[in-house]
């Protein structure tokens, strides 16, 4: 009998199912982080920056893939049918993963429950740029100008529903002035587009327009946060030129398919952490404007549900669809 039980012993680990197995060894392949916008945007230049570093404390490399459209609903979709084997991952914004999802019944799934977070990465800042060449520099000459626009003037966003869109239909509700809204695959053919005078105006996320800025090729007029940007004080906020109570921002966070193993999803939070906390990243963050703000998975996954409650009413509001 003792010999029957030392022999079931030794082979217990044998009857382990293999996807346990194979947490204690992950990573053992390449890892994609899938970037539901064009290249360019805030949230491919946030994944670009953390790749690198991630695979170095994952020993793979972590490659990133642009699949924009839809409002992100292409990339998230491609996530939330991927293995959950931690090796196909979602580095998800505000814009899609909580206005675009808000607006789009048919997904044919719950954003909260299909795709865990494994951390918050970054905080952005949004802003209202303009083409120099519309001969304004605040906000109050901006109101003035659309006043005075047969029409109104059009502005760009990153895409329907996401939180620049959000951001120029909480500003047209507040003045009650005359926008029309054009949409973009994200944020780079925006500020494209913008620098070039096609559009002339924005609401676009701060890491994104802030190149061409400095460069003289699109001029910002307002933070849409609280209170200014601490790495760029001599924006002045929204809020302050007249609407008080107006405010936006974005973020980035990683997500994963459900089902993935919680003991990857702690591994690869614990790597994203790290990675945040580099010296190097700090320090391009905040050329970039940007703010770490790493969070644990279940302090993730209570974020995004404290967003959905509070931008839901505002979505409602603006009546904002994908038609």
């Amino acid at each position: 009998m003792r010999r029957r039980h030392i022999l079931a012993a030794l082979a217990a680990p044998a009857l382990v199912p293999a996807a346990a197995r194979a947490q204690g060894t992950y990573p053992t392949r390449s890892i994609t982080l899938v970037v539901p916008w064009a290249p360019g945007g805030s949230n491919d230049v946030v994944a670009r920056l953390a790749a690198p570093l991630l695979g170095e404390r994952l020993g793979q490399s972590v490659v990133v893939e642009n699949r924009a459209g839809g409002g992100g609903s292409i990339g998230m979709g491609q996530v939330v049918r991927a293995r959950p084997d931690g090796y196909t991952l979602l580095v998800s914004s505000a814009s899609n993963h909580v206005f675009h999802a808000l607006v789009s019944p048919d997904l044919g799934y719950d954003v909260r429950e299909a795709l865990p977070g494994i951390a918050m990465m970054v905080d952005v800042p949004n802003v209202l740029a303009v083409n120099p060449a519309l001969g304004v520099s605040s906000v109050p000459e901006l109101l003035a100008k659309i006043r005075a626009t047969s029409g109104g003037l059009s502005f760009g966003s990153s895409g329907i529903a996401s939180s620049n869109h959000l951001a120029g239909e909480l500003f047209r509700m507040m003045t009650k002035v005359d926008l029309t809204h054009v949409p973009y695959r994200g944020g780079g053919p925006v500020a494209t587009d913008l620098s070039a005078g096609v559009i002339p105006m924005a609401f676009m996320n701060l890491p994104t327009v802030i190149g061409p800025a400095d460069a003289g090729r699109i001029r910002i007029i307002g933070v849409g946060t609280e209170e200014r940007v601490r790495f760029r004080p001599d924006i002045p906020t929204i809020a302050e030129q007249g609407l008080p109570g107006y405010s936006v921002r974005s973020w980035t966070g990683l997500f994963a398919p459900r089902g993935t193993p919680r003991p990857i999803i702690d591994r690869l939070a614990e790597a994203m952490r790290q990675a945040l906390d580099n010296a190097t990243v700090k320090t391009r963050l905040t050329d970039l404007a940007s703010e770490p703000i790493w969070m644990a998975p279940d302090a993730t996954d209570a974020f995004v549900r404290a967003e959905f409650d509070r931008w839901g009413p505002v979505v409602r509001a603006a009546n904002v669809t994908t038609g």
